[in-house]
């Protein structure tokens, strides 16, 4: 249900789980997951808008920002309409001038029919960003674009981003700030340098977060030998994470369940409540959201909740 349209909002989507008080949460909090291709990225940003509903923390709008949209399969829902779409329609060629009625300046059709690209949900919307822009300057567009997404991420508690791999949403300053950075890897050596050229890229284009939480996702235990994996992922991270203090690190385990569900096209709603993925990203939403007193820490790690 879109804030924008009524004031009367679900408080969450499963009531059988209590709420909890999130005192470190504000209205519009903004949190962004980026990381390589194929390391998770969608499942881990549903799983976080599962674990903030059932915390309590509602409305939430979820942001599909892939051009490869697939976050709305994993909440249940579908946009009928994409802000890429929305933008070509409106800016580009005869069809803008078809689309876009006598006496409607760019602004107020933007802003009208942005309210049609909000998928609504129980406590939670989708907003699909679609392709990327096509030729010619969008930069007009894009700045519409983006003081519609501001103005409408204030009437949301929290907003989850699931961004492509290259973080261009937020390099284009479509999403102008960002509370907390999710960036994941797999493990793989390749994934924890894309992590590392991630967190440089986010201090490149001042995109600077309160915390940054480097995640190793669908991590298996290691033999002994091999160490915890953390030396190695410091290495990586290390030079970004002057720029972006702190950067904690953490890990969600293997979880096959979310292997199962998604090979039957379930939502993220039809896991177990004890799903060992879904318990631990409740335990980074119980961690490192909820109090201030983890904003200033230094580098530290999480542990999966068994």
């Amino acid at each position: 249900m879109n804030p924008s349209r009524t004031g009367e909002r679900e408080t969450g989507a499963h009531p059988a789980l209590p709420p909890k008080a999130h005192d470190g949460l504000h209205a519009g909090m903004t949190l962004a997951v980026a990381g390589k291709g194929g390391v998770g990225k969608t499942t881990f940003a549903a799983l976080l808008v599962r674990a903030l509903l059932e915390c309590g923390v509602a409305p939430v709008l979820a942001v599909d920002a892939d051009p490869n949209s697939n976050l709305g399969q994993l909440l249940g829902l579908e946009a009928q309409l994409t802000v890429g779409a929305l933008r070509e329609r409106t800016f580009s060629g005869p069809q803008a001038e078809r689309e876009r009625p006598a006496g409607w300046d760019a602004r107020s059709w933007v802003e009208y029919r942005m309210q049609e690209a909000v998928a609504e949900g129980q406590g939670m919307d989708l907003l699909v960003m679609g392709r990327p822009e096509g030729p010619g300057c969008y930069c007009y567009a894009n700045s519409l674009l983006r003081e519609y997404l501001q103005s409408v991420a204030a009437g949301y508690q929290c907003v989850v981003v699931d961004n492509e791999a290259g973080l261009e949403h937020l390099s284009r300053r479509l999403c102008r700030t960002v509370d907390v950075l999710f960036v994941l890897d797999d493990g793989s050596r390749r994934a924890r340098q894309a992590a590392g050229r991630i967190l440089e890229l986010a201090r490149e284009v001042d995109v600077l977060p309160r915390r940054a939480i480097c995640v190793t996702n669908g991590a298996r235990p290691l033999p002994a030998a091999a160490g915890s994996g953390e030396e190695a992922v410091g290495d990586v991270v290390g030079g970004a994470s002057a720029a972006l203090s702190p950067v904690v690190l953490a890990s969600i385990p293997y979880d096959e369940t979310l292997v199962v569900g998604d090979a039957e096209g379930q939502t993220v709603f039809a896991l177990a409540g004890d799903s060992p993925a879904l318990k631990a990203v409740r335990r980074l939403v119980d961690a490192y959201l909820s109090t201030e007193e983890h904003a200033h820490g230094g580098i530290s790690s999480v542990e999966p909740v068994s």
